[in-house]
C-alpha cells in the first residue's frame, strides 16, 4: 500500500466550529476581531428594501456550530437593533447550536431605570426582545450601569475597556497625573482607573442635566487637581458636552493638560467643532462605534478593542473564564 496516498487526520475543534458574523453596525471592528483570531468572517447577506424593510441571510452552514454575531446598536439605533433581533433568529433557525449576540455598544443602556413617571425601562424592553429571539449569551462592553447585566435570563459577558485605555496612557508617561470622573456615577471606575495609572485619589465632578436635551452643567469638583494633569474618564460621549464641562471646571481649579477618554463616543453632529476647541488637549476613544456623523477632530484618537474582544470570543467558545481580561 502506497503511504503517500494516506491523508493526514483533519483537525478537529473539539469544542465544535467558530462562525463569525459581522453585522452592517460593526463590519469593521468584525473583521479586525476575526484577523487577532486567524479566520474570515462567515459569508452573508442584508438588504435594506425600498421602504425599510430589513432583510438577512445566512451563506454558510451553521448547523452545530458555536456562532457569533457581532453587530453595535449605533445611529440608526432602532434599524440596527432590529437587524440584530433578525440575525439571531435566523441562526437558530438555521441549528446553530450556541449564538452569542456580541454588542460592543448597547446604545439603550442608558435607559436602564425608571427615573419619571410613566417612562419605559428601555434596557429591559431590549433584554426581553434579545431572549425571545433565541439569544443564547450575549457579550457586551462597558454598559451604562453593570446591573443590566441583571435584565437577563441569558448570561452576560461585561468586558471593560479600561485595560487598553489604561496601557495606552502609561506609555505617555504622563507626570503629576490625577484621575477625573465627571459625575458620582462613574466614580468608582475612576477610582480603579487611579490604581491603574498608579494616581492618587480621582476628582469628582457635580453634574447636573435638568432634562433630556442632552446638554450637562458641571456645577463644582470634588478634590485636587490644581498643578496637575488630568485625565477625564468617562464610559461614554454623545456630543462630547460632559467631557468639556468637567475639562472647563478642571482649568477653573488650575488643572495644567487635559486628557480624556471613553469606551463609545458617538459624537453626534457639531460634537468634533466643540471638542477641537475645548481645553481638551486629546481625546481617546474605542473603536466599537464605526458609524461617524462627521470626521473625528484633530485632538481625537482612536484605540482598537478587537483583540479583548477575540480573546473574549475564544474563551467563550473554550468553555474558559474571561476574568482574566479585567487585568489592568
Amino acid at each position: 500500500m502506497d503511504n503517500s496516498l494516506i491523508c493526514a487526520p483533519k483537525q478537529v475543534d473539539p469544542f465544535g466550529e467558530l462562525k463569525i458574523f459581522a453585522g452592517r453596525a460593526s463590519g469593521t471592528l468584525a473583521r479586525s476581531i476575526c484577523a487577532h483570531l486567524g479566520i474570515e468572517c462567515a459569508r452573508s447577506e442584508t438588504k435594506i428594501f425600498s421602504e425599510g424593510n430589513v432583510f438577512v441571510r445566512v451563506l454558510e452552514n451553521v448547523r452545530g456550530r458555536d456562532v457569533f454575531v457581532i453587530q453595535g446598536t449605533e445611529h440608526p439605533v432602532n434599524d440596527n437593533f432590529m437587524e440584530l433581533l433578525f440575525w439571531i433568529d435566523a441562526l437558530k433557525r438555521a441549528s446553530a447550536t450556541q449564538v452569542t449576540a456580541v454588542i460592543p455598544f448597547f446604545s439603550y443602556a442608558k435607559g436602564d431605570k425608571k427615573d419619571e413617571p410613566r417612562v419605559s425601562i428601555r434596557a429591559r424592553v431590549c433584554a426581553d426582545a434579545l431572549e425571545s429571539a433565541g439569544v443564547d449569551r450575549v457579550l457586551m462592553m462597558d454598559l451604562h450601569s453593570a446591573q443590566i447585566q441583571g435584565f437577563f435570563k441569558r448570561p452576560v459577558d461585561h468586558l471593560l475597556a479600561m485595560p487598553v485605555m489604561a496601557e495606552y496612557f502609561r506609555k505617555k508617561q504622563i507626570p503629576d497625573l490625577v484621575v477625573a470622573s465627571p459625575d458620582v456615577g462613574f466614580s468608582k471606575q475612576a477610582a480603579r482607573f487611579a490604581q491603574a495609572m498608579r494616581a492618587g485619589s480621582p476628582v469628582i465632578g457635580n453634574k447636573v442635566r435638568k432634562d433630556h436635551d442632552e446638554k450637562a452643567a458641571v456645577l463644582d469638583i470634588i478634590g485636587n487637581c490644581d498643578g496637575k494633569n488630568v485625565l477625564i474618564v468617562d464610559d461614554f460621549t454623545i456630543s462630547g458636552g460632559t467631557l468639556i464641562e468637567m475639562a472647563h471646571a478642571c482649568k477653573e481649579h488650575g488643572a495644567r493638560d487635559i486628557y480624556a477618554c471613553v469606551s463609545h463616543g458617538v459624537l453626534t453632529k457639531g460634537s468634533a467643532g466643540r471638542i477641537a476647541s475645548s481645553p481638551i488637549k486629546e481625546l481617546v476613544l474605542t473603536d466599537t462605534i464605526g458609524y461617524r456623523a462627521e470626521p473625528l477632530p484633530p485632538n481625537c484618537h482612536v484605540v482598537s478593542v478587537a483583540g479583548l474582544f477575540a480573546e473574549a470570543i475564544l474563551s467563550i467558545h473554550r468553555r474558559e473564564s474571561v476574568s482574566r481580561l479585567f487585568t489592568v
